[in-house]
Order: C-alpha cells, then structure tokens, then sequence
C-alpha cells in the first residue's frame, strides 16, 4: 500500500467524535467517581478503503474495534492479527508498537472507541485485557451499536457533565457486551453450554426451598458430576452449590427487607431445618447476622 492512499479517517459517512482533553481533564479532576473510565474518543468508518494507523509508541487509550463487515488486520509489536465481520478487539493501554488498517479488497467497517481512565492498568489486568489476546468472535451485536448509538448521540449535543457521564456510564454497558456476549442474547443463539447454566440457575430459583446436590443439577442434563461442576464454575466463576446458597441469601435478603416472617421461617423456607446453622451461613455471605440486616434495612425504610 503506497503511502499516498494511507487515511486515518476522512471517509464517506463517517463519524468521529474526539473530546477535548482540557474538558475532560477538568471533569476528571471534579468529578472523579463519576470518571473511573471514560471514552476520549468515538467513531464509525464504513467502508474505510485505506484505512491505516501507525502507533510506534503505543497508545495511551484502550482501543475498541469492533468490525461488521469487510476485512481488516492489526499488528502489536510483530505480531500480526486478521479481522473479519463480528470479530472485535481490544487493545490495552501500552508503550508497544502497534498498527491497523483495511483490507485493500474488502475493506472493514468498524465502530470504535477509546478509553482510559486513572485506574485503566488494573482495569485491564482485572479483565485479562492484554496486548496479543487476538480478535474474538462473537454473535452480531445488535445491543452494542444500540449503547454506541446513545453515546454518540449525547455527545454530539455538546460536553456538558450530563453528556459526559452518560457516556462514562454507558461505556461499562458498552464494553460488558462485547466481554460477555452470553449476558446480552437476546434470541436462540446462545450454546448449549450456556443453555445449561441457563436453566440450571432457572431450576435454583425454582426450587430455593429444597436442598439440591450438585449429582441432581448434573443428572438434570445427563451429566457427570464433574463435568457439570466445570461447565458450571467457568460459566459464573463459582462451584454451583455456592450459587445455589448465594440464591438462597439473596432471597433471605428479600424476605428480611420485607419484615414478612421471623428468621425460624425465613429459615425453613429456603430449606434450612436448623435456624442456628442458617444465620451461621448467612453470616458468613452477608458478613452479617440475620438480626443485624433485619435492624439494618428497617433503620433504612424508616428514612
């Protein structure tokens, strides 16, 4: 690709909004709990015929690429990752050598966004966001250019407080969409795996008031105890017997908020036959007893 075609933006219908950093930083400064992360800048190339940007010393944003059609690659240090439709990418803030561009056939159509924020390092070792992850594939994401829409829309009015929170907060949305797609299905595409979990917690709630093996959860789905326990932890990062006690705490939570019934019965109707053994549980969910979130939550609804 001769340098004279090379375009960093400047392309039919696009949109591209970039944030002053004097506002921002004046608002970040003021406001710093409202801006944990926040976007610099927002844009949608369609059709980006020589689309191509060079970072030799990195980039102080994460950048979010999403693609939806066309074809495009990006290298991180040598590393060389190729892009196609419903593929996105994140990259981390970083001091590596990085560049993206089109395809010269098919060129891609992204919506993008970069962030950053005091905390972005921790954000993305939280997240496992890393420099040579690779793009990801995920179901079209109707949900994310719906946020992205939003946000868009608001800061075009203008950089008041009101527009720049929103798109702080509409952001967190933004990104959860793309790293956890299964959250935001809307239709039949999720996996059977997923489909699993899905109705495994379903049948939890159902069911809060008996006591459940992980051998009944598994033999639901002709499953091996351990092969369920293993779906079921890298789906929701815990044992399942766990997520069925945390259900029945967020129910006990419910019921006590309600002031309905003593803790004796609150405890036999979430299948707990032994009151003491049921506060010694929630106590150690809760970090409290059953009585003190009683007495808190009333204190709370006389306000």
């Amino acid at each position: 690709m001769g340098n004279s075609f090379k375009r960093k933006d400047g392309f039919d219908g696009e949109k591209l909004i970039s944030i002053p950093q004097k506002v921002l930083k004046e608002y970040v400064k003021r406001y710093p709990a409202l801006f944990n992360i926040y976007i610099t800048q927002i844009g949608y190339f369609p059709k980006a015929s020589y689309h191509y940007k060079e970072r030799r010393r990195g980039c102080d944003d994460n950048i979010l690429i999403y693609c939806i059609k066309g074809k495009g690659y990006y290298v991180m240090d040598k590393k060389k990752f190729e892009v196609t439709p419903n593929q996105f990418f994140i990259t981390p803030k970083t001091e590596v050598y990085m560049r993206y561009w089109a395809d010269e056939e098919d060129p891609w159509t992204i919506y993008w966004v970069h962030f950053t924020g005091d905390d972005i390092e921790n954000f993305n070792k939280s997240l496992n966001i890393g420099e040579f992850k690779g793009p990801i594939q995920i179901p079209f994401n109707n949900k994310a250019l719906d946020i992205w829409n939003n946000i868009y829309q608001n800061l075009e009015m203008g950089y008041s407080i009101e527009n720049l929170c929103n798109a702080s907060f509409c952001l967190y949305n933004l990104v959860a969409t793309f790293l956890f797609p299964h959250k935001h299905i809307t239709n039949n595409e999720q996996s059977s795996a997923e489909d699993i979990i899905t109705s495994t917690i379903i049948n939890m709630k159902d069911n809060i008031e008996k006591k459940m093996t992980v051998e009944d959860m598994a033999g639901q789905h002709k499953l091996s105890s351990s092969h369920f326990s293993s779906l079921f932890r890298k789906a929701t990062g815990m044992p399942p017997i766990d997520y069925f006690i945390h259900l029945k705490m967020q129910k006990a939570c419910q019921f006590l908020y309600a002031n309905e019934a003593k803790i004796k019965t609150i405890a036999m109707d979430l299948g707990y036959d032994d009151p003491y053994y049921f506060s010694r549980v929630f106590k150690k969910y809760m970090g409290m007893s059953p009585e003190q979130y009683k007495l808190t939550t009333n204190v709370r609804t006389q306000v």
